[in-house]
């Protein structure tokens, strides 16, 4: 006889996907507040579709990767969000997958809304590198490289992006999916074909692809930003960063310890004649030239007089205190001096002392509190990352297309801005009257919305507290209802 077995049921109070617990509740009034900023959010990303069905379809997507799921794939959205329904599975496996809506218009609408929340016109763009490791060999750009995701060599995706930063916040910017070498050789066709990738793709190595975003928001103007920061992976590229100069940027890039460097400019002999005779064809340094210096061997040579201590940034565990030392240089380049640049040498406190280096072509008059900041700007790109996989989804994608990959990671920044958004709205601690988002369109009835004010009670009812969204990855995290804005 079979015997009976018992359901169990899922806890109302459950920590969200990422594993932190909440720190603190929302009133109801701050559930309505943020019901209305989701309103208004997704009605700016209506131009980004041609068909009203896409658009539904997004915001759903969007309010499976801000639900409390612990897998923020396709079927359990649906599951969570819908119920059992294989309709809704398909439709929205063909928005992911294969229908034609211009990811690349959702970003670039996403960098409007960033440059309006966040922008400063001495705003930072990081670049780093992700991986996202996989089974098999369908996905597309799937191959064994280096993984950050995993600091190792796996099968792997790898994806560049771009992540802005300001004294306001930080959030994504762009993107672009590596396909290795490998992928343009003969014996990738099918694969390439079944992937969906455009002819018109060529290879390009991560710093190239670095570089054609940074072009392209150098191009566009929208979002304002002075500097680049990247760590040694892109600053030992020196086509990299003469691009960075040639855009009238800053750079702040991390280089490897054996990168070698000039105290002073040598005298360079040009092409010409040489003392037998025979023509020299390419300039060199002349051979009384003192011989470049490897840079880590320099940091042990200067004097203590040239460290000073100086406050990186003010951290929920104290500031975040390490040494630093200035020098102007001439890195080696192709052989020959480069452009004089600031060689920023920073040492933590630790035991044992670790020395990172860094190359920089911001101006000689650039003050050094500033060179400090900026080397301490590192965080902002790992927290996105980490925010991005473990609040929103980031990794949770099982398209293994072209298309599909691209419409992910554009449903995702969007998604992770929201919480920007909500970051800045409640850091502000808005009343209810105040204007959800900046635009002519996202307005409320203001009677509704006192009224709503006059009559919420301070907690969430138990219902309103089923679904936890962490909005917070420093030192907050807020309740949040998925029933509510799947509503």
């Amino acid at each position: 006889m079979r015997k009976n077995s018992k359901r169990t049921k899922r806890p109302l109070n459950v920590p969200p996907a990422s594993g932190r617990e909440p720190s603190g509740k929302l009133t109801a009034c701050d559930v309505i507040r943020s019901v209305e900023e989701f309103t208004a959010y997704t009605r700016q990303f209506v131009s980004v579709f041609d068909r009203r069905e896409q658009q539904h379809w997004s915001v759903f997507y969007l309010c499976g990767q801000l639900a409390n799921l612990t897998r923020k794939t396709i079927e359990p959205m649906v599951l969570g969000l819908y119920g059992p329904d294989t309709k809704a599975v398909r439709a929205l496996q063909h928005f992911i997958g294969q229908s034609l809506w211009s990811a690349e218009a959702m970003i670039v609408r996403c960098q409007q809304l960033a440059a309006t929340w966040l922008g400063e016109s001495d705003g930072v763009v990081i670049v780093d590198g992700s991986g996202f490791p996989k089974q098999g060999a369908d996905s597309v750009g799937v191959a064994r490289q280096y993984c950050g995701h995993l600091g190792k060599v796996a099968n792997c995706q790898e994806g560049v992006f771009l992540v802005y930063a300001s004294r306001h916040g930080f959030t994504f910017l762009d993107e672009r999916l590596y396909l290795p070498e490998s992928w343009f050789g003969d014996d990738h066709r099918q694969r390439w074909q079944r992937c969906g990738i455009p002819n018109e793709v060529v290879f390009c190595t991560e710093p190239e692809l670095a570089l054609e975003m940074i072009s392209g928001l150098a191009r566009q103007a929208v979002v304002p930003f002075r500097w680049v920061t990247a760590d040694e992976h892109f600053g030992q590229n020196p086509a990299f960063l003469q691009g960075i100069s040639a855009l009238g940027k800053w750079y702040l890039a991390e280089m490897p310890a054996d990168t070698r460097v000039w105290k002073r400019t040598p005298q360079v002999e040009p092409p010409g004649c040489g003392p037998l005779g025979r023509p020299r064809l390419h300039s060199r340094v002349v051979k009384t030239a003192p011989p470049p210096e490897r840079v880590d061997l320099l940091a042990k040579e200067l004097p203590r007089s040239m460290w000073k201590r100086y406050t990186i940034k003010e951290g929920s565990k104290g500031p975040l205190l390490a040494d630093f030392a200035f020098l102007r240089v001439a890195p080696v380049q192709q052989n020959l001096p480069g452009p004089r640049q600031w060689l920023v040498l920073r040492r933590n406190l630790a035991e044992p002392a670790e020395t990172k280096f860094y190359l920089s072509n911001a101006p000689a008059r650039c003050a050094p509190d500033t060179l400090v900041r900026v080397s301490g700007l590192r965080w902002p790109v790992e927290t996105a990352l980490k925010e991005g996989k473990g609040e929103v989804g980031m990794d949770h994608y099982e398209t293994r297309t072209w298309l599909g990959w691209h419409h992910h990671m554009a449903q995702t920044f969007m998604a992770h801005l929201f919480l920007t958004r909500l970051r800045l709205v409640f850091k502000k601690k808005s009343s209810p009257d105040d204007s959800p988002v900046a635009a002519a369109d996202c307005s409320s009835d203001p009677r509704r919305r006192r009224s709503h004010r006059h009559r919420c009670p301070d907690r969430l009812s138990p219902m309103a507290q089923s679904g936890r969204l962490s909005l917070s990855s420093q030192s907050r995290s807020f309740p949040f209802s998925p029933a509510v804005i799947g509503a």
